[in-house]
Formats: C-alpha cells, sequence, structure tokens
C-alpha cells in the first residue's frame, strides 16, 4: 500500500483525494492546505512541514505559480510526486524543479490526465497508423460560459487565464496526438466581464511534421463544445457529446472523440464514413492516472514527465504572453530548449 498525501484542496485536490481513499493501492495520508475551512474526513495539515507520518508520494494541486516550489520540497523529503498541469508557472521555475528531481532520484509524474482517455489514445494510434495519411490541418474549440463564482476571492480573479487553466490541456492533446508545436500567434478577443484577463481568443499553430491548425477559445461563451462538455470527463461541467476537434489528412478526416472517419480523396466524389467504434474509458482517466502514479513509484516509465510537461508549458506560455501583450509580429519559435 502505497502511502499518499495530496497537497492543495482546490477543486481537482479534492477530486484526488476521492481518488486515493477509493483507490485499492494506496491509502491516504492526509491534506495539505492553509485554509481551515476545506471539510475532508482525512488529516490536515498547513504546511507540508507539519507532515511527520511517511509519505511514499505526494499529489501536487496548488496553484500553478507553487508547483516548482511544493514539487522542490518534496523532492528534498525523498517524496515522488504528481505534480498537476501546468507543471510550474515559468519554464524558469520547470527546470529548477527539473533539477532538483534530477539531484534526488525521485520519481515524477504530470497531471495532464487527458493521455490516460481511451478515445485519446486511440486518436493518436489511428493518426500514427496513416489511416486520415499524413495530418494536414486541425481545429478545435474550447468554449464555455464559466459563472462568476468560479472566480469570486481567489488567484483566479486576477490570473485566471483561460490558456493556463484550460487550454494547456488542449495544446498537450495536440502535442500528444499530432506532434510537436513549432510556432504561435494569438489574437486576444474583448473583455466581457470587469478586469484585465484573457477571457478569449484564436490562436493558429504550426507542427514540426507540417501541419497547420486552429484554436478558437473563450471562457465567457456558452457552447456544447469542448472537451470536459464532450467527454463527460469532469463532473462539474455538463456532458454534451459533441465534438470538438476535426483534423484532415491526405486520405481522410476524423472528428473527435466520436472518431467519425471520413476517407476519399477525390474531390469529385463524396468523402464516404467509415463505421469505426470509439474506444471506452475502462476507468475514469484520474483514477488510471493514479493507477500509473502507483507505476512510476515502482520504476515504469511515465506518460508524461516533467521535461515532456514543461514543453506543453512553453507553448502555453508564449500564447499568453502574446495575449497578454495583444502582440500582432511575425509568429515566434516555440520550442522548448
Amino acid at each position: 500500500m502505497k502511502r499518499i498525501l495530496v497537497v492543495g484542496g482546490g477543486l481537482i485536490g479534492m477530486r484526488h483525494v476521492q481518488a486515493v481513499q477509493a483507490h485499492d493501492g494506496c491509502t491516504l495520508v492526509g491534506l495539505v492546505d492553509p485554509d481551515p475551512s476545506i471539510t475532508t474526513d482525512t488529516a490536515r495539515f498547513a504546511t507540508m512541514a507539519d507532515v511527520t507520518a511517511p509519505v511514499d508520494g505526494v499529489i501536487i494541486a496548488t496553484p500553478t505559480d507553487l508547483h516548482a516550489t511544493h514539487g522542490c520540497e518534496a523532492a528534498a523529503r525523498g517524496w515522488h510526486m504528481l505534480i498537476e498541469k501546468p507543471v510550474a508557472g515559468t519554464a524558469q521555475d520547470a527546470q529548477i524543479l527539473e533539477d532538483a528531481l534530477a539531484r534526488s532520484q525521485v520519481k515524477s509524474l504530470v497531471g495532464h490526465h487527458r493521455r490516460y482517455h481511451a478515445c485519446v489514445q486511440h486518436l493518436k494510434s489511428l493518426i500514427a497508423d496513416g489511416v486520415i495519411g499524413q495530418v494536414v490541418n486541425t481545429t478545435l474549440i474550447w468554449a464555455m460560459r464559466k459563472p462568476d463564482a468560479y472566480f469570486a476571492d481567489n488567484w483566479r480573479t486576477f490570473d485566471g487565464s483561460p490558456v493556463m487553466i484550460n487550454l494547456v490541456h488542449d495544446i498537450d492533446l495536440l502535442r500528444f496526438c499530432v506532434g510537436e508545436i513549432s510556432d504561435a500567434v494569438a489574437l486576444r478577443g474583448a473583455n466581457r466581464r470587469d478586469g484585465g484577463r484573457v477571457e478569449s481568443g484564436a490562436i493558429a499553430l504550426a507542427f514540426d511534421n507540417g501541419a497547420t491548425g486552429t484554436i478558437s477559445f473563450a471562457d465567457t461563451a456558452a457552447s456544447p463544445w469542448g472537451f470536459e462538455a464532450a467527454t463527460g470527463e469532469n463532473p462539474n461541467i455538463g456532458e454534451t457529446g459533441q465534438d470538438m476537434l476535426w483534423i484532415t489528412g491526405t486520405k481522410g478526416a476524423v472528428s473527435f472523440p466520436s472518431m467519425t472517419l471520413w476517407l476519399g480523396t477525390e474531390w469529385g466524389r463524396a468523402a464516404q464514413q467509415s463505421p469505426i467504434k470509439p474506444a471506452q474509458n475502462v476507468k475514469p482517466p484520474l483514477d488510471a492516472q493514479l493507477d500509473h502514479f502507483l507505476e512510476v513509484m515502482e520504476g515504469a516509465p511515465p506518460l508524461i514527465d516533467v521535461a515532456d510537461a514543461a514543453r506543453t508549458l512553453d507553448v502555453a506560455a508564449r500564447i499568453e504572453e502574446q495575449l497578454g501583450t495583444k502582440n500582432r509580429s511575425e509568429p515566434k519559435n516555440i520550442r522548448s530548449a
């Protein structure tokens, strides 16, 4: 039985608490969070320094800017770690964390849990097997209207950009299934709420393999399109089952997550829909991720480690930089060093 500590009692942190409590391969040491109003039926600690019980692994689900600090503290104590996405607040912080992990020989896994969806694995395999030929372009939409309470009296009010909170998942999805992203240009939409947060925009992408793509996003727009709504993965977001990603190739096209496949290369003939049954999750992705974390602690290679997640972070950070400054200049190369 692995002894797991959860750090951070927010929305995702409490889901991790529940997952650990329900898992038959680990036991929950407790929850670290300075807010005494959080109610949970486990041991409570204000800081990691207060934890004296034995710990095998820690799940870090604190605000992004604290990930590197908490990760370094956990590494110093020899605790293997699962770090929520984004892996850190900046590329520099991610490198500091990576260096600390190397010194300590501690294992790491980053919480880009969409990689554990069976439909995501299915999409990756379909593209890798050349079923639609060489990828030509991708179109992705993430749009929902978050309630005002989501931003009330917390860090999201000032620093709650959907790029780092939400799109970082979509960027990782595209990297995982399509390929590395080399360039991006971002345009910022108008603010619909009070404050100076980034709320909406459009992004053009270039991939190393020659494909291009677009992302249209908003946390102020009501729509059925977005990964969480499409897959029903998040209990806080209503499921619509609508596709939110479309990928074209030289032999055909596919929409996701329905895995609707269209084949045909002659423009004089209509593309033909090819029946394909989407792969189904055996377990919820967070539970599958926890299974994998226990394996990583035993020496299995991580599906996504700090170095891999840092490349996703680098793309997201540079996009957010453009949106924050309303930059309309030439696209920047965003390959991580």
